[in-house]
């Protein structure tokens, strides 16, 4: 199967996702800086779930500008990313107005490791349809940033409900992580282009 319809259904997702997730950016009544003092946390909220999303939205993209087809199990797994992904704007909401208290946190913490093990599951399916060896295999390598990312939010869960703060700024650290631009598919699909092959991880 072809690819056009799985990339276009997921942009719409992640799409909606955001604007769900500005919507519980309510405009307070008065003039004065001082009246949006209280949409502070939001705020902080919604900036960390839409680089995720952004974050996100990106390495779908890449990945599958480096796949060429899809399966039945692909779909599905992909339908079990956005899944998860469909929860950020609550589990935002839920830690904002509460402040950023053990539970809250610790629950969007949680989303955001079922999220990044749904990617994972998404990258095995395609390297296995496409196969060893494939050029998808190449571009997605060892996928370190995907493993370390696993255990930071793992750590962060348990340690939300010691330390609320140091637990929340872990996934910031995973953000960060991400926001360091990984060039490889980008030379592998260049490499491919000027017909080089000898594709390396």
């Amino acid at each position: 199967m072809g690819k056009n319809r799985l990339e276009a259904f997921s942009d719409g997702v992640l799409a909606i996702i955001i604007t769900i997730m500005v919507l519980e950016l309510r405009a307070p009544r008065g003039d004065s800086f001082g009246v949006l003092r209280p949409l502070l946390p939001t705020f902080v909220g919604y900036a960390l779930s839409f680089i995720y999303i952004a974050i996100y939205w990106n390495n779908h993209h890449h990945m599958l500008h480096a796949a060429r087809k899809v399966n039945g199990p692909i779909l599905w797994a992909n339908t079990h990313l956005l899944f998860w992904l469909s929860l950020v704007p609550f589990a935002t909401a839920w830690m904002g107005g509460n402040q950023f208290a053990a539970r809250p946190v610790a629950l969007y913490g949680f989303v955001l490791l079922m999220a990044a093990l749904a990617y994972y599951l998404l990258s095995q399916c395609l390297i296995h349809h496409h196969g060893r060896g494939s050029l998808l295999e190449a571009a997605v390598g060892g996928d370190f940033k995907g493993k370390i990312s696993i255990a930071i939010y793992a750590a962060a869960i348990l340690l939300s409900f010691a330390n609320r703060w140091a637990g929340f700024a872990l996934y910031w650290v995973v953000a960060l992580i991400w926001l360091v631009p990984d060039r490889r598919i980008e030379r592998i699909l260049a490499r491919e282009a000027a017909g080089e092959g000898g594709f390396r991880p």
